[in-house]
């Protein structure tokens, strides 16, 4: 089993095993060719088409280099102030880790990953404007360790051939529609005994069975979690950030 993730990038390193939108917007995306009709849906696209239209990585060799944010209901990328408090957890050297963002909107979390030299990163999304602004990023990047799929995440994470692959899930599910303990059920599988989960949700999460919560932190109305992967009899009180 992998040792915690350290609290400063000097800790101890964990050795491998084998994006994001905010409550306030309301509802993410809508389906395409659907209108957005409800007042929330409304309010989220004014959030939206009024949001930076370009964040940056923060850290490891693509620092600085820009992402663009499309306009889309609901979607706002993580802060940099929660990706650097999140890898200061994880530590800045991701070399040899396999990374799933499982919805990546943006894929903020999934290239700073890559920056830090993960060896493979899969990156899901169901919507095809994101997709399409997923893989513009990865040619300009000339990023080869990065997968762009177009897939539903919780059937993606759930087929067998997904079971264990993982080192690190990152999980920013839609907050309007998201089962959160389906999602957290399904990614727990797609990582080993001593593999992390991350989930950002609208409200906090305790360990569970299968999952101790390492770190939880709040930015705005936004909670963001870190679990390890443990025995399913295993369950610890919630360390907080």
């Amino acid at each position: 089993m992998a040792s915690p993730p350290p609290d400063s990038p000097g800790g101890p390193r964990r050795q491998p095993a084998a994006s994001r939108r905010a409550a306030s917007a309301g509802i993410r995306n809508a389906p395409a060719g659907r209108a957005v009709d409800s007042k929330a849906g409304q309010a989220a696209l004014k959030v939206a088409s009024t949001a930076a239209q370009q964040v940056r990585i923060i850290g490891g060799q693509w620092r600085r280099t820009p992402l663009p944010v499309p306009v889309s209901a609901g979607l706002r990328p993580t802060p940099s102030r929660v990706r650097e408090t999140l890898f200061n957890w994880l530590g800045q050297d991701l070399q040899g880790w396999r990374v799933l963002d499982a919805f990546a909107g943006t894929g903020a979390l999934g290239w700073e990953a890559a920056s830090r030299g993960a060896e493979e990163v899969a990156m899901l999304e169901r919507e095809p404007a994101l997709v399409r602004s997923l893989q513009g990023v990865q040619n300009r990047l000339n990023a080869g360790q990065v997968r762009v799929l177009q897939a539903d995440a919780l059937s993606w994470m759930a087929q067998p051939a997904q079971a264990g692959r993982f080192d690190l899930v990152f999980l920013d599910p839609p907050f309007d529609d998201a089962d959160f303990d389906r999602t957290l059920e399904v990614a727990r599988g797609c990582v080993p005994d001593g593999g992390w989960v991350y989930l950002e949700a609208p409200q906090p999460f305790a360990s569970r069975p299968g999952l101790k919560l390492h770190r939880h932190g709040q930015a705005g109305a936004v909670h963001f979690h870190l679990f390890m992967r443990v025995d399913a009899a295993q369950v610890a009180p919630p360390t907080e950030a």
